[in-house]
């Protein structure tokens, strides 16, 4: 199981939030963002930080550092780290279960993430065989997207998705935000979409977004 760090509002959470940080950050980093959340309204929700495990990282020169998988190059379609995206797939999959196994239904449940984080809350979310309440993608794209439509599980066909790039992120290229947008629509995956005048980042604007986005979905 992955190392976590656990944050409840209130007794007895019945949803919950699974938010996967960017290449070489940790589960502290998207902590100080999600306290800009007012979810008061859906009762107590429990936040969970994973950790990325650690490993070399092909282009930034084999230096280890926490990795949902590895980037092989700059070319983020063609060279894809297939084993590493399905092995923290399974592992954030176990994350979703031990929160079912716990007694919060899956349809509380949101994989979210940011970069890489992002790739893995989506390519795991459409995978998981019972219904989430939905995905959010921060900043990244859709990995092994060509799989994408065989391998997707019939309860989360139609799984509501939020997504949000900057204009200017030189990290993962605008383009690669909306191609993945547009694939995802022609799944038939009801994508809100917005994007903002920043770089690889998170800002303000994209929180109050974010968090309407969560109510509608889980109020």
């Amino acid at each position: 199981m992955l190392e976590t760090l656990v944050f409840d509002t209130g007794p007895n959470p019945g949803t919950t939030l699974i938010v996967l940080h960017g290449l070489g950050a940790d589960g502290h980093d998207f902590v100080p963002i999600c306290e800009e959340l007012d979810l008061t309204s859906l009762g107590a929700v429990r936040f969970i930080f994973p950790h990325a495990p650690e490993r070399p990282v092909t282009i930034n020169g084999g230096y280890v550092m926490r990795a949902w998988y590895d980037i092989l190059g700059t070319d983020l379609v063609r060279r894809e780290d297939e084993a590493g995206l399905r092995e923290s797939q399974a592992a954030i999959a176990a994350l979703v279960d031990a929160e079912r196994a716990r007694g919060v239904a899956a349809n509380r449940i949101v994989l979210m993430g940011f970069s890489q984080g992002c790739a893995m809350a989506l390519m795991t979310a459409l995978r998981y065989p019972e219904r989430l309440a939905g995905a959010v993608g921060l900043s990244g794209y859709l990995p092994l997207a060509a799989s994408t439509a065989a391998e997707r599980a019939p309860a989360n066909a139609d799984l509501p998705i939020f997504m949000a790039h900057g204009t200017q992120d030189g990290v993962v290229v605008p383009a690669r935000g909306t191609a993945s947008r547009d694939a995802l629509q022609a799944l038939g995956h009801a994508v809100e979409w917005h994007d903002y005048p920043m770089a690889h980042s998170v800002c303000l604007e994209e929180i109050r977004n974010l968090n309407a986005w969560l109510l509608k979905q889980l109020g």
